[in-house]
């Protein structure tokens, strides 16, 4: 009998802080670290409104001088990367801290890889493509979704080909994670809606991937509960604070899923759509989630039966088959519920550039744990019926 050899990773930053007032501790953090002079990296809007300066003095207080590249735009690209190096470079820095969302946090991941290890980020493209550390990195998040204060992925665009590059690489994972709900309850309701919908793709593709494991799925299950309890309620009132708080908890929960149990499809698909036309990557993940998983539903139908229990639906007494129904309804009006439009067209996509986005999600380093393999003639047909 032939014994199957199978060895399962599990990647976190080092230190996770959590809760209201946690970003306070960001200059302890970087002194803790050993940091001289630290870059602020983060967009142009939390730079505006001075939360980028708020930070900026809570490290000063400690000692530690600080720089600050507001140039993380949203689905950063390799040039981002490079003009925030070069002021890296420039400042004498030797430690980044990340503010804001999944852009601020790959962004500054794509300047710690290439401050550490040299060469151009399009180098690093693929997984565990770096030979040695990138510079130390806190990541404060102000979002509750993409879960990159805290993942190996950091996803940049290609301004070339117009392609999103998948970096999966442990040596990005940030030394610490920050997640305060009191930064986030300013965020609007269109993007509390699609980063809760994308933190629930994180779960829900972590759940049914191949390299699930019983770790992941502890983790994924209790991330679906969390937002299916509590997301609308985000969406309704930004000023809710336990349900901020516990989406803040589930979002980190799902990327603790699916930094390990890695995701599917609908991410492959989705950084097609967001490389090609610079779409919110959360908005694009909520409209395919339910397309992907009719697609995958016969590879585990069980598992669909526990995403249905964990969004609080009742199956007692349906079929596993009937059961996995339910589970995509409920993610239907769940996305629904909070506005996620309906479908691609409504965002711009068109059917003539389905072919050239599938051929390059099948390239794409997160489909390959996938519950059903896919042809290129089926991920073009997904594409055209989540249009």
């Amino acid at each position: 009998m032939a014994v199957i050899h199978e060895v399962y990773g599990f990647f976190m930053p080092n230190v996770n802080l959590m809760g209201a007032g946690s970003a306070n501790e960001v200059g302890i953090q970087v002194k803790s670290l050993g940091g001289k002079k630290a870059l602020i990296v983060t967009d142009a809007y939390l730079n505006q409104v001075g939360m980028a300066q708020q930070i900026a003095d809570l490290i000063k207080a400690e000692g530690v001088d600080v720089a600050i590249y507001p140039g993380a735009e949203p689905n950063p690209t390799d040039k981002n990367v490079h003009d925030g190096l070069a002021v890296y470079t420039k400042e004498k820095c030797d430690l980044i801290v990340s503010l804001g969302g999944g852009s601020s946090h790959d962004c500054a991941k794509g300047i710690g890889i290439v401050a550490g290890n040299g060469g151009n980020i399009r180098d690093y493209e693929g997984i565990d493509k770096s030979a040695k550390p990138m510079v130390p990195l806190i990541a404060i998040n102000t979002t509750a979704g993409t879960a990159s204060e805290m993942t190996r992925f950091c996803i940049i665009t290609n301004t070339d080909t117009h392609v999103k590059m998948a970096i999966v690489d442990w040596r990005c994972t940030p030394n610490v994670a920050i997640n305060d709900p009191l930064l986030m309850m300013k965020m609007p309701p269109a993007l509390t809606a699609a980063t809760g919908m994308d933190a629930l793709t994180h779960a829900v593709e972590a759940y049914v991937s191949t390299a699930a494991t019983p770790v992941t799925d502890a983790c994924a299950l209790m991330a679906m509960k969390l937002i299916g309890q509590y997301l609308r309620a985000a969406v309704a009132n930004g000023a809710d604070f336990e349900a901020r708080d516990k989406m803040a908890y589930a979002e980190f929960l799902a990327g603790m899923a699916f930094n390990n149990a890695s995701l599917g499809y609908v991410h492959a698909m989705a950084h097609q759509l967001g490389g090609l036309y610079n779409l919110p990557h959360g908005v694009c993940n909520a409209i395919l989630l339910p397309h992907v998983q009719r697609f995958n539903l016969i590879a585990k139908p069980d598992r669909f039966r526990d995403i249905a229990i964990a969004l609080g639906e009742n199956v007692e007494g349906l079929s596993a088959r009937d059961a996995a129904d339910v589970a995509l309804d409920a993610i239907q009006k769940l996305s629904s519920d909070v506005g996620i439009p309906e479908g691609l067209e409504q965002l711009g996509a068109k059917e003539e550039d389905f072919i050239l986005m599938a051929e390059n999600a099948m390239k794409d380093a997160c489909n390959f744990t996938n519950p059903r393999a896919a042809t290129l003639k089926d991920v073009v047909e997904i594409f055209k019926n989540a249009l």
